[in-house]
């Protein structure tokens, strides 16, 4: 798991399959899915999958860009481009399913 910046997101999600997580220090539901990420990312890093986080405090422009809203935000990009957006704090299982198709 990595901490995204403006400077290195387009050479991290460039290639493969990677769920960026927007967040805050201050969001609780954003604290209450870091350990359900951290699950997710070890149990699917063999599957070449990982978890990234962008801090939207560190990197307002990054969070415009993606227009998002409301925190904790993921957004899964496969080779660079976004393909899924889930709002809200979800189960790992839940996160699982939504992601599955693009294994």
């Amino acid at each position: 798991m990595q901490n995204l910046t403006a400077q290195n997101f387009s050479t991290a999600v460039s290639e493969g399959l990677h769920l960026v997580d927007f967040w805050a220090e201050w969001c609780g539901p954003c604290r209450m899915a870091a350990p359900i990420l951290a699950a997710l990312d070890q149990a699917h890093t063999a599957d070449h999958f990982t978890v990234d986080k962008v801090n939207v405090d560190e990197q307002p422009d990054l969070a415009q860009q993606f227009g998002i809203q409301g925190i904790p935000t993921m957004l899964l990009f496969k080779d660079g481009q976004l393909v899924e957006r889930l709002v809200g704090l979800r189960p790992q299982a839940e996160l699982e399913s939504a992601l599955a198709p693009y294994w």
